[in-house]
């Protein structure tokens, strides 16, 4: 009698483990905290250190790890894609007109050759996308976000679908927050990572329509006349340095500088000013303009939904030994 009752129990208790067990199961194949541990320790921190020395030299590295996530992030998957160039029948996402006014994408080079030095063909350039936008994100002023590892890199780009999926800064607020809702980022998010406009600078081409022949009203009259002062003609060359902050005050903090002037009618771009006129995400705008704390707890939170859209794991993707191209064996 004593045995069918152990035996009864350990069968218990074996079905109680087994949702543990396929749970575990399908968290190994997909992203997690540390995923580096034992492949590679020190990754994080070498990605960490070599974002800080590039932000030393060039501040502005800071900005752009934070735009390639967003440009390769909501393009398909985290998966690197927005790296490649173009070269053996792959067309570079960076040709689209979505990308215009993108660089730094030499110093990827920069931090990818230092994780090789380390580990060879360890660490994907998908996560050196994530974590060097995380590091990034820090140096700017904003906040620290935990993110977990394991992307693996795609084996083809996507020009064709970047301007379906990534939002243009003249869209309607409608078609933007339904290009981020199908990723799972909500209203409130949206409004956050729009925030991401409170560093770095947008070329006159994208500015002028917005003052040439006539001002749009929606500007104030004041913010209007510097506007021109930084873009003088209606036809800007593409190729002149020739642009204007968002933020004039705190131009490389991540704060919520930007949604006060959002509030004063000093959005850059008509995507920013559309925040407060429509009635969807005015009432954020106002929250994140009252507190810093709140703005980075979304912005964090976005952004860590952001970067683990759809990535490819395990066997799907691969290791790139250079970001610039897809391996050759």
């Amino acid at each position: 009698m004593m045995a069918i009752k152990s035996h009864h129990c350990c069968l218990s208790f074996i079905f109680l483990l087994l949702p543990l067990l396929l749970q575990l199961h399908s968290v190994k194949g997909n992203l997690q905290l540390n995923y580096y541990a034992q492949s590679c320790p020190n990754a994080e921190e070498i990605i960490k250190q070599q974002v800080i020395k590039l932000y030393n030299k060039h501040g502005n590295t800071a900005v752009s790890w934070v735009r390639n996530l967003f440009h390769d992030c909501m393009v398909k998957s985290c998966d690197a894609s927005l790296l490649l160039e173009t070269v053996n029948g792959i067309e570079s996402e960076q040709k689209s007109d979505r990308s215009f006014g993108m660089r730094n994408f030499k110093y990827v080079k920069t931090i990818k050759d230092a994780l090789e030095q380390e580990c060879p063909r360890t660490v994907s350039c998908a996560d050196i996308v994530s974590l060097s936008a995380r590091d990034g994100i820090v140096l700017l002023g904003g906040p620290r976000i935990e993110m977990k590892t394991g992307r693996k890199d795609s084996k083809r780009s996507y020009l064709p679908e970047v301007e379906n999926t990534i939002p243009n800064h003249n869209d309607s607020m409608e078609l933007v927050l339904s290009r981020f809702q199908s990723i799972g980022i909500d209203t409130q998010g949206v409004v956050a990572l729009l925030g991401a406009h409170s560093v770095g600078r947008v070329h006159c081409v994208n500015l002028v329509h917005r003052l040439y022949p006539t001002v749009d009203p929606t500007l104030e009259p004041d913010y209007a006349e510097y506007l021109k002062g930084r873009c003088p003609t209606p036809d800007p060359d593409p190729e002149a340095v020739l642009y204007s902050r968002n933020d004039r005050e705190t131009p490389m903090i991540l704060d919520n500088m930007y949604y006060k002037n959002l509030l004063k009618h000093k959005g850059l771009l008509v995507i920013d000013q559309q925040l407060t006129s429509d009635p969807t995400t005015s009432p954020f705008v106002e929250k994140m303009a009252a507190g810093n704390g709140y703005f980075h707890d979304q912005f964090a939170r976005a952004v860590l939904l952001l970067s683990e859209n759809n990535p490819l794991t395990g066997d799907e993707g691969e290791v790139r030994k250079d970001c610039r191209y897809v391996n050759s064996e």
